[in-house]
């Protein structure tokens, strides 16, 4: 940034990122170009290797994250990448390729050590496992908001997977210390901001090597696309770790299609209103939950647009009052314009530790007391004793 340029609040970052430059008779908007095949000798010559809509996009969420974005084809491609490129480039010595971990002695792979939340996005744990199941790593799970646990699972680690709040029992982790204690043994430090956003938490600003996002969620905002992200620092280091996800990106084809990443621009032209009113919904929401007759316990880390409750009833109890709503949708993914409700022990990948009886709230920017009125109807199906 030069020094004399105006530092601009996130709101007006989002508005204004990505846009083209302003020339007599320039659109006002990013360009959506379909094309696979570009003329030679310029910067891009196939479409697997650069686009102009997602140099948009990525221009745009790298200035709100504070650093260098690429997008993927899904959060799941994002947070794939960053599996990949983090223990190799948190073991290999500088010369070698970080794409592949250097092989031991022996000719056999490194085990990467990897620490990671207990709770997490399933899809995260998943492929966490599939790793540890193939000798690609040694998993250590920690509860990612017990500071000193993540500090002592730390020593000898390669990678350290955070997210803050967890999905969907909303721990709460020190972002700083254990980004800071990662820093301390070599191990590259990766944050899942997807449920935060960068208007509540900027991970690189406080550390972290690498930040991925599901752009499905709130970036987008209107559940109509499938995209992931990651972000990485300016700084030597974090070129280092741009370049190699650019190379997996490259390699695996886990590309972006034009249209898609168009829409996902658009949607972040107005995350910071969308953000702001589900914000102020779900402080509404989750006060007037505590104390319910209905609702066991309340989860809600004090920010954001995601509540956790559990219901008298257990499982059935839960899906009785998913079942319940109308303006509310029963649903799984979160970070719409619509409030959506889903009981998470549904899914066999989530971890026995989350409650049957958990419901995930991801409250929308309807009407708050229209939600209120729909959401206490469904728990009024419940008594105190299930």
């Amino acid at each position: 940034m030069d020094a004399n340029e105006e530092v601009l609040a996130p709101a007006s970052i989002l508005v204004s990122a990505g846009r083209q430059p302003r020339l007599p008779g320039s659109g006002v908007n990013a360009p959506l170009e379909f094309s696979s095949t570009y003329h030679a000798d310029g910067p891009v010559d196939y479409a697997r290797a650069g686009n102009p809509t997602w140099t948009a996009f990525e221009q745009a969420l790298g200035a709100i994250e504070g650093g260098s974005a690429l997008v993927f084809s899904s959060g799941m491609a994002a947070i794939a990448a960053a599996l990949s490129v983090a223990p190799a480039l948190s073991v290999a010595p500088a010369g070698v390729n970080p794409v592949s971990v250097p092989p031991a002695p022996s000719g056999e792979p490194h085990p990467a050590v990897i620490v990671a939340p207990h709770h997490a996005y399933s899809g995260t744990g998943a492929i966490l496992e599939s790793f540890e199941q193939a000798g690609r790593a040694i998993l250590r799970r920690v509860d990612i908001s017990d500071t000193a646990a993540v500090i002592a699972a730390l020593d000898g680690a390669d990678v350290l997977w955070a997210e803050s709040p967890t999905n969907p029992m909303l721990e709460v982790a020190d972002l700083p210390r254990i980004f800071e204690a990662a820093r301390a043994v070599g191990a590259v430090a990766c944050c899942d901001n997807t449920f935060a956003t960068p208007l509540v938490q900027q991970p690189l600003s406080l550390g972290a090597d690498i930040v991925v996002h599901s752009v499905t969620k709130y970036l987008a905002g209107h559940s109509d696309v499938i995209l992931g992200a990651t972000i990485t620092a300016d700084s030597d280091h974090g070129r280092r770790l741009h370049e190699a996800l650019i190379h997996h990106r490259l390699l695996h084809g886990a590309i972006a299609g034009p249209m898609e990443t168009w829409l996902a621009l658009r949607g972040m032209r107005t995350m910071h209103l969308r953000v702001e009113r589900s914000s102020a919904n779900a402080t509404v929401l989750a006060a007037r939950l505590q104390g319910h007759p209905a609702v066991q316990k309340v989860r809600y880390p004090g920010f954001g647009s995601i509540i956790a409750i559990e219901v008298h009833g257990g499982l059935q109890g839960a899906e009785t009052v998913a079942a319940q709503v109308r303006l509310w949708t029963h649903a799984t993914s979160l970070g719409g314009v619509e409030s959506l409700i889903e009981r998470r022990g549904r899914h066999p990948s989530e971890p026995s530790t989350v409650p049957e009886n958990l419901l995930r709230l991801s409250v929308g920017v309807e009407d708050v007391e229209d939600l209120w009125r729909d959401l206490g109807a469904a728990l009024a199906c419940l008594t105190p004793s299930g």
